[in-house]
């Protein structure tokens, strides 16, 4: 069965799958230009996000969508186990957001374009300026329910377990005093590893846990709020 899997990936799914990433791109560029890029920088994602998944044959299962209220922004922190971290989140949260990205992103052919064109939040730490530019963008970006995602380990993991979080997302959220929701994501890291090469099929089950609520504000309520967030 794995070789007709390999087969079918090579020769059916990814050429499939190309397509759809350029034309997902086209449209969110094209979407964006025309206005409304919170809408055009989050619904075709979303769909091409699930067709990766019908066309790979990888199953989904949400829990926890009941946590969240419509019309509040929050930051959403989830694991990150591997590659398909993305389509499970953007294909099925169920909330609109923009992404919080390295800048090196940006230079990917097709994809780079359309998520600047989108709204998404690139991360330039050349500087305390920059940062605060960062933050001014995420401020803006953050309104009638649009929340943000940040992988709060900054890379996938090698190994399958969670490694050490940056303060990024953590700081963000109490600049902006908005409730941070973690996200478990199990599945992934057997789909598709960092060091690996081929896909797997596995199933995906992705886990929103109850938001937690700014309380107070400065470093010592991001202290206070940290050790609530271990409990993946």
């Amino acid at each position: 069965m794995k070789i007709l899997y390999y087969i079918y990936q090579i020769f059916i799914a990814l050429p499939i799958l190309l397509v759809l990433t350029i034309l997902t791109a086209v449209v969110t560029i094209l979407g964006s230009l025309l206005g409304g890029a919170h809408i055009w920088g989050y619904y075709p994602g979303k769909i091409w996000s699930q067709l990766i998944c019908v066309f790979l044959l990888i199953r989904v299962k949400v829990h926890g969508r009941e946590k969240l209220h419509k019309r509040t922004s929050y930051i959403f922190v989830p694991n990150h186990q591997g590659s398909f971290d993305i389509f499970l989140i953007y294909g099925f949260i169920g909330r609109n957001f923009k992404w919080m990205m390295k800048k090196s992103l940006r230079k990917i052919p097709f994809v780079g374009k359309a998520c600047e064109s989108a709204g998404h939040i690139f991360v330039n730490r050349s500087g305390p300026k920059k940062v605060l530019e960062t933050i001014q963008k995420a401020k803006e970006s953050l309104k009638d329910g649009v929340s943000l995602v940040v992988f709060p380990e900054g890379a996938r993991t090698f190994t399958g377990h969670m490694g050490y979080f940056k303060k990024g997302a953590f700081q963000l959220a109490d600049d902006l005093q908005l409730a941070v929701v973690p996200v478990t994501i199990d599945g992934s890291f057997e789909i598709l590893p960092r060091t690996g090469k081929w896909i797997h099929p596995h199933r995906m089950i992705l886990t929103i846990h109850d938001p937690i609520p700014p309380k107070g504000k400065g470093t010592e309520n991001i202290k206070l709020q940290w050790p609530k967030l271990i409990l993946w």
